[in-house]
């Protein structure tokens, strides 16, 4: 394996590893509603009704390159197209990983050569290309009041 493609694969894998400790619920962060954003993520592009949709938000590049998310969600993959709301959250910048686990195994399964064989995307509309983007690319802001980003999973 070339060196892009085995950092490729360690920070893909790590999306997974994130998932092996309990969700936190978007209503368990306690602001007050007057000075709370909420946001809106859709999922697009869903090709299979089979598995489960893994998602990690971020709230600083540390933790977006391998650190904790602020939130992460398991939702049934029950149709093409998928919402998630995350309440109760602080104005800022904020970045999303995401996977189709299909398999249900609770890791982004990989090709021979180290890429990712399940769907994947980031917010933003940031691309991998040998890498993961980077927080720059992925990041995205949170205003005060209800905020949107739509993925497309591929």
């Amino acid at each position: 394996m070339s060196p892009p493609t085995i950092k490729t694969l360690a920070a893909m894998v790590s999306i997974a590893t994130l998932f092996t400790f309990a969700a936190v619920p978007a209503h368990a962060q306690g602001s007050t509603a007057a000075q709370t954003a909420s946001l809106t993520v859709t999922f697009m592009g869903l090709k299979s009704t089979q598995g489960a949709l893994m998602i990690a938000l971020f709230d600083t590049e540390a933790a977006y390159s391998g650190g904790q998310p602020v939130q992460a969600v398991k939702l049934a993959a029950n149709a093409a197209s998928l919402s998630v709301p995350f309440i109760a959250l602080k104005p800022g910048r904020y970045a999303i990983k995401a996977f189709h686990d299909l398999n249900e195994d609770g890791k982004l399964n990989t090709n021979p050569f180290g890429g990712p064989s399940e769907p994947y995307a980031f917010s933003n509309g940031a691309k991998a290309n040998m890498r993961p983007p980077a927080w720059s690319e992925a990041a995205f802001t949170v205003n005060l009041g209800p905020s949107v980003q739509t993925l497309v999973i591929e």
